[in-house]
Parts: C-alpha cells; structure tokens; sequence
C-alpha cells in the first residue's frame, strides 16, 4: 500500500510518501516539505501566532493535494512538540481540521520517544542488544532504552535545538556566560531522569537519529547522506568537543556553509551541538551511532503491525 505520513515537527513540516507492507521495509517514493519554525512562531503566552498557523494550514493542504497526486490511499498525520506545548494547541488543530479535512494527532514526548525506539530496533535488529536512543527536535529532546522492541523508558524533556535558539537569539552572540547558563540548564534537564536510563546498566549500543544529530555528526566527519543510507555513520564524542569551541565563536553566515548544515537550520546547530554533547557527557558515551530511521518510520511501522493484526 501508498501512505503518507504527515509529520508535523518544531523545525519543518514534512510529507514522506512510502511503499510499505508488512515483512518489508518501508521504501521512500516521494517526498515534500517545507521549513514551518513552529517552535520560533510562538508569542510570549505560548501560543502558536497567526503567522505560523497559517504556514501550518497552507503546507498540509499542499501536502493533501501532493498525497492526492502520488496515490495515497492512507495518510497519517500526526504533530509533536510544538503544537502538543502551544498553549492554543485546540485552536490551532481545530483551524487545521476545518480548512484542509486532516485531523492531526498530536504525540505525547513519550509517544514520540517509544516510536522512535521501534524505528531504531528494527533498523538495527535483535543482535543490537539493548539500546539507548537518543533523538534532538526542534521542540524537545526524546530518550529511550530497553532491549525489546517496546523501550523500558522513554520520556521527553524540552530542550530541542529551535527552542533552546530562542534563547540564543535573546542574547545576540552569546558571551560564555550565556553558553555555561543554558549548557547548565541543558544538563540539568537531562541528568534530572538519567537515573531512568542508567539504572538497567550500559548499553550495548548507543543511538542517535534526527536532522539535528546528523548535522553534528556530519560536521564532525561522518559520511554525507549522498553515501548512502547503509553507510555506518558515527558521532565521536572527542571530535564534537574539539570542535565546539569554533563552533561556539561563528556567526550563523559561518555555520551555514558547514557540511551537513542547511542554512534554515545554521541558528540551532550550537544548541543543538551542547545537547549532544550533554548526552554524552551525562551517560558516559564515547559516541553514538547514527540511525536513518525516527519518529515517521516509527509511524509507518506501528500502522503495519496494526494492519498485520487486524488482518
């Protein structure tokens, strides 16, 4: 069957067309999306603007005709962070609703985390043991580990790259004040549950997926997605805090023609770098392996198994 799979996150908004059955991995026809910022449109209430509910309802009507167009006979659309933390999040679902038809549910971090994980599981397979899988959004940051296809733990904390830039925006460059306050802030958020995740003992293996995650691995000499998506891909720990002291002194201009980093995105690489960093640090990883699969092949792969039983 043809599914979209309608992925409203902080940063972007992003319509993947896949071919997927059951026993087979779902395999990528198309795709369309377009960089909405949510987490950026908020005003000082928490409410989503009228700007960004806008870009919102423009780009899922385009990405119901583009569905239309690929011959999808199911879409699953589905928001996180962003809208879930909006404090007009109703307002904004119901406006979405009655100007395009889609209903958008709307994930819980803990959703988020556990699908997440099944993605991870299924692209590494049984023979990765027990995992730690750590994803960075634009809105909030998802851990999870067990050693089944359904994580032990997996919780949210919101300290995404698009939030945490907010912050950085407030204070222009940052000074290394404003870097020790929000790296403090960050680790604090993250060391508050590590016991959740340290208690089980290591882990055999140590993930990461994202936008976010693959940016800084590719900045610190991981292969370019055009190797690729069968080539392994690793952050190293000791290579990411050598260079973030550089990283730490470029304007966004600088940061946009890294490799790995598209310039939509420049402005969350430094936040996003000390939460990667902080994730390390915190559970004592020498490196986290980066996988291709997240939240959406989560999704896609969660409906199949419904599908399978039922049928």
């Amino acid at each position: 069957m043809r599914v979209g799979v309608l992925d409203i996150g902080s940063n972007t908004g992003h319509l993947l067309v896949v071919d997927a059955h059951g026993g087979a991995a779902p395999l990528p026809a198309s795709s369309f999306k377009q960089a909405l910022r949510l987490a950026e449109h908020l005003d000082d209430r928490g409410a989503v603007t009228q700007v960004g509910i806008d870009a919102l309802t423009d780009f899922v009507a385009q990405s119901v005709r583009v569905a239309e167009d690929r011959g999808c006979e199911d879409m699953l659309g589905f928001a996180t962070s962003a809208v879930r933390d909006a404090v007009n999040s109703d307002a904004v679902l119901a406006h979405v609703q009655e100007r395009t038809g889609v209903e958008l549910a709307v994930l819980s971090g803990s959703d988020e985390a556990r699908l997440t994980f099944l993605a991870v599981r299924r692209w590494f397979g049984w023979s990765a043991g027990r995992l730690a899988v750590f994803d960075i959004g634009g809105g909030s940051l998802e851990i999870a580990g067990g050693a089944d296809e359904a994580p032990d733990v997996a919780w949210s904390m919101p300290i995404g790259a698009a939030r945490l830039a907010r912050s950085f925006a407030a204070t222009g460059t940052p000074s290394e004040d404003d870097v020790r306050r929000i790296r403090h802030e960050i680790r604090v958020e993250i060391a508050r549950d590590a016991g959740r995740l340290l208690r089980s003992g290591a882990p055999d293996r140590a993930v990461a997926t994202s936008k976010t995650f693959r940016s800084i691995a590719r900045i610190c000499g991981a292969a370019p997605s055009a190797a690729g998506a069968l080539v392994p891909r690793v952050l190293d720990g000791a290579v990411l805090r050598e260079k973030l002291p550089s990283l730490l002194t470029m304007g966004v201009d600088e940061l946009a023609t890294l490799p790995g980093v598209s310039p939509s995105r420049a402005h969350q690489v430094v936040p996003g770098a000390l939460v990667a960093e902080a994730c390390l640090d915190i559970f004592d990883l020498p490196s986290l392996e980066i996988c291709p699969w997240a939240l959406r092949e989560g999704v896609i792969l969660e409906r199949l198994d419904q599908l399978s039983v039922l049928g």
